[in-house]
This record gives C-alpha cells, sequence and structure tokens, in this order.
C-alpha cells in the first residue's frame, strides 16, 4: 500500500513555514494519542503516520530530501542516494527513536519545555533571614522587609528583544532547538548552537538588560507573620524569587525567622518559663508574688509558706499563642529562695535567736532527712 503524502498527512500546503508544520502536528498528534484513544489500533497506526511524517518535514535536510525524492528518500531506493532509514544513517521512524520526541512536541510547553532548551527556566527561589522578638511572635507581624535580586526588565516587557518585539525563529534549527549531523552511519542530535536550545532568538538585545530580560533591583516586600511561629518557620512568598530569563517564571522567596533570646522568659513550644528569686522570708512566710506575662499585662502568684528553691506554679493560659489557632499555652514561674547577704548585726542576732528556737527537724525536714540518710550510710559500710 502506498504512503500519504506527508504535506497530506499533516493539512498543510507543501512550501508551509515550520510554524505551520508545528501547529497542524500537534492537533494531530492530540486527536490520535493513545492515551487518548485506548484499544484503538486506527487510531494508533494514524499516530506513529504523523509523527513520522512530522519528524521528516521539520528537519531541514530530510525535507529537501523528501521534497526532491518524496519517500523513496528513506527506504533506499532514490537512484543510490543511501536515504536516511536504516540503511543510510541509523534514522528510525514510529516509536523507535522518534517516541520520545512526540512527548517533547505535544507537552513540551505544558511540563516546562523541551529537553535541552534553556529558554524559559524559572528563575531561582531566595532565602531570607528574619530576625523578630519574642513579643513579636506572640502577637504576629507585619515586617518590611528589603530584598535585592533580578526582577523582569521594564524596557522590554522581560522579553530581552529592544522595545519588547517578541523573538523569531531560530534559523539554524528551524525553531526546534536541536540540530543533527551525519557522521558515518551515525546521525547525532545536540543542542543548536545558535540559540543554545530555546529554538528561537532575539535580533537586537535590549540596552537595559543586555538581552537578558531582567536587571537588578532592590525590592520592598511584606510579610505577613502570623502568632504563634516559632524559631525556624519558613514563610514561602511564591513568585517573589529571582526572575526568570526572557519572561520565564520567577523563583519563590523563603522567610526563614529566628526568634531572638528573651531576657526573662524562656519558651518550650507554646509555653513559657519564667524564673524569680524571691526573699527567704517571703518562701518560709508566703505571700504574693506579682510577675510580667508575654502579653505585656501582671499576674498574682500566691507563694505558699515553706516554698523551696524551684518550686514551679502555674498560670493557665498566659503562655505563647498557637498557631492558627485562638488558645494560648502556659506560663510557670520557677522560684528560687535567695540568701540573705550583708546581714547587719541584729539581723545576724535574729537569726542566731530563730536558729535556738525549735527543732531544727520541725524546721528543715529535707536537710535533716538527708543528712540522717547520710550517717545510715556510713553506719552500715563499718558493719
Amino acid at each position: 500500500m502506498a504512503k500519504q503524502d506527508y504535506y497530506e498527512l499533516l493539512g498543510v500546503k507543501k512550501g508551509a513555514p515550520p510554524e505551520d508544520l508545528k501547529r497542524a502536528y500537534r492537533k494531530l498528534a492530540m486527536q490520535y494519542h493513545p492515551d487518548r484513544n485506548p484499544g484503538d489500533g486506527e487510531a494508533e497506526h494514524k499516530f506513529k503516520e504523523i509523527n513520522e511524517a512530522y519528524d521528516v518535514l521539520k528537519d531541514d535536510q530530510k525535507r529537501a530530501a523528501y521534497d526532491r525524492f518524496g519517500h523513496a528518500a528513506f527506504d533506499g531506493s532514490a537512484g543510490g542516494q543511501g536515504g536516511f532509514g536504516r540503511g543510510g544513517g541509523g534514522f528510525e521512524f514510529g516509536f523507535g527513536s522518534g517516541f520520545a520526541d512526540i512527548f517533547d512536541e505535544m507537552f513540551g510547553e505544558f511540563m516546562g519545555g523541551r529537553r535541552g532548551r534553556s529558554a524559559g527556566a524559572r528563575g531561582a527561589d531566595m532565602r531570607y533571614n528574619l530576625e523578630i522578638s519574642l513579643e513579636e511572635a506572640f502577637k504576629g507581624k507585619q515586617a518590611t522587609i528589603r530584598v535585592p535580586g533580578s526582577i523582569d526588565c521594564d524596557a522590554c516587557n522581560g522579553t530581552g528583544s529592544e522595545g519588547g518585539v517578541p523573538p523569531v525563529s531560530c534559523p539554524t534549527c528551524g525553531g526546534n532547538g536541536r540540530v543533527r549531523a551525519q557522521q558515518g552511519f551515525f546521525t547525532i542530535e545536540r543542542t543548536c548552537p545558535a540559540c543554545g536550545g530555546a529554538g528561537r532568538v532575539i535580533k537586537d538585545p535590549c540596552r537595559s538588560c543586555t538581552g537578558t530580560g531582567r536587571v537588578r533591583k532592590e525590592r520592598t516586600l511584606e510579610v505577613s507573620i502570623p502568632a504563634g511561629v516559632e524559631d525556624g518557620t519558613r514563610i514561602r512568598l511564591a513568585n517573589e524569587g529571582e526572575s526568570g530569563l526572557r519572561g520565564a517564571p520567577p523563583g519563590d522567596l523563603y522567610i526563614f525567622l529566628a526568634i531572638k533570646a528573651h531576657p526573662f522568659f524562656q519558651r518550650d513550644s507554646a509555653d513559657l518559663y519564667y524564673r524569680v528569686p524571691i526573699p527567704m522570708t517571703v518562701a518560709a512566710l508566703g505571700g504574693p508574688l506579682e510577675v510580667p506575662t508575654i502579653d505585656g499585662s501582671r499576674s498574682r502568684v500566691s507563694i505558699s509558706p515553706g516554698t523551696q528553691s524551684g518550686s514551679q506554679f502555674r498560670l493557665r493560659g498566659k503562655g505563647m499563642s498557637i498557631l492558627r489557632s485562638s488558645q494560648r499555652g502556659d506560663m510557670y514561674v520557677q522560684v528560687q529562695v535567695e540568701t540573705p547577704v550583708n546581714l547587719t548585726r541584729r539581723q545576724r542576732e535574729l537569726l542566731e535567736e530563730f536558729n535556738k528556737e525549735g527543732s531544727e527537724e520541725h524546721t528543715n525536714p529535707q536537710s535533716q532527712g538527708f543528712f540522717a540518710k547520710v550517717r545510715e550510710f556510713f553506719e552500715d559500710l563499718k558493719e
């Protein structure tokens, strides 16, 4: 059965430019793709035929050979020309060497461009370190930051072309981004050296950005920091990173938060710890103690008589904000009993009188109990 003419198969005229060939191919490839026609052998055969036709016509050398010799240029019967078939240069149609090109042509623009293309490369992600106070982490904050980086060039609207004129199809590769060279029995495909694999070239580069489509500039951004963030929290600002090359999508900006050490509060997740020294008399007799809280208010703690150093008092709901919640953690007040220093003569006399009064076992049960155990330990060693 005679093969159908490649131009008729794609529905284009013989002198059609590369753009019309590509447009016609994509439309037919999407229509007859096996994934859209599961189990349809006729559609699969049609899909192979249009892929074969396009693979020939998109290549300048193969297209010239086809225009001169027709299908005979590829089956070895073109008057000893050698052709492009298995015996002539290693090229193979169908689902062999051309299968990957099917997905490149059909889905390349939807999945980041064809393999090897440098144009359209997404801009780089950026990192910004921001230090905030514990109070700001508790309340949340609208922070203003200045970020150096690349943005789209205003003069060319990010195209890299003077006046924003769209790039043209690369004459070297015909817009494919790849070129093929015949070396003996092998056909070698490589990235087009003229366009770097982009498939398009800029005739007149923009003077402001030298053709890159982006310029260096410091930007001012607003960052919303929610209440309850913790040290090391990362906030992503989509599309605020480096601009892409020649109008490609920008990267993202990541804000990494660091919380400054607080002079009074220590944080453990949503809980706060506040260590406070209290006089020996308050610890012995008990009494009220007023402490500050992270929200700027004050709370009162009742110190029980006989409180020991290291005791904790819990204030419910006085800790840090909990991220994405209306609740708060707790605050723990840790007391440290302070031993009096620089005593006056009268104070010393009073303490000596206190020491003589009553039983030490009654007033100092912990120390008396500890030393009693020590004595028992050594007595057991003697036995």
